[in-house]
């Protein structure tokens, strides 16, 4: 987690100085540390960068990385998993309409433009799914539950993925539906001994979302249908 964050500051800087000296001379460094493509960027090396580490650390202390890490993937029940995280989606939607969640929130400015808007919807469905699952309910959970177990390390693993989210949904009460799916994942996690299926409940969850906004959204064309 040290090792994360310190990638994170450096991972970024690397990043906004880049592009203040080869596309943005003139735009301030703390406005371009703020743009959407540089923003998701910065996260994709940082994937790279974490998972390099992880991969290292891995075969250096077990001799291998997809097995330590329980991935086993549910080859008979894969499609089972990305439809339970379709339904998790929905359960969740339809209570946080309950919740007094703002209207506006700084997620919103991945979804200015079609390109943006594109990038974060594969990005959603892709890399921050594997990522967040590995990190999350493949190094953490496992560590917390060998010293705390299963309840208590189920909850801090929740916690700890919605507070991940939490300054792009504003500490809003958005987190706490972000804490239910980690509840959700973390889970099924628990039960299944599995990585993999928790990733495919996460991908089910991201890619029901990814779909209702492409398709409510005219393929990204009227992204303005967002704020009605």
């Amino acid at each position: 987690m040290v090792v994360t964050v310190l990638a994170l500051v450096v991972v970024q800087t690397l990043l906004v100085a880049g592009a203040h000296f080869l596309l943005y001379p003139k735009m301030p460094w703390p406005d371009l540390a703020r743009v959407p493509e540089v923003i998701l960027l910065s996260q994709f090396v940082l994937y790279g960068v974490i998972f390099a580490i992880m991969h290292r650390l891995l075969r250096l202390r077990a001799g291998g990385f997809w097995e330590p890490l329980r991935w086993n993937w549910p080859s008979s029940s894969w499609l089972g998993f990305l439809c339970g995280g379709a339904l998790l989606y929905f359960v969740l939607a339809g209570f946080s309409m309950v919740l007094p969640i703002p209207k506006h929130l700084p997620i919103d400015q991945f979804f200015e433009t079609p390109r943006q808007a594109s990038i974060m919807s594969v990005f959603a469905v892709t890399l921050a799914p594997l990522m967040e699952e590995l990190f999350f309910r493949g190094f953490l959970y496992p560590v917390l539950a060998r010293r705390l177990g299963m309840v208590a390390s189920i909850l801090l693993t929740a916690a700890a993925f919605g507070l991940l989210h939490g300054a792009q949904l504003k500490y809003s009460w958005a987190v706490f539906i972000i804490f239910l799916v980690g509840l959700a994942l973390t889970i099924v996690r628990a039960v299944t001994k599995s990585v993999a299926a928790s990733f495919l409940i996460h991908v089910g969850y991201n890619g029901t979302l990814s779909v209702l906004l492409f398709v409510g959204t005219d393929g990204f064309r009227h992204l303005e249908k967002l704020n009605q």
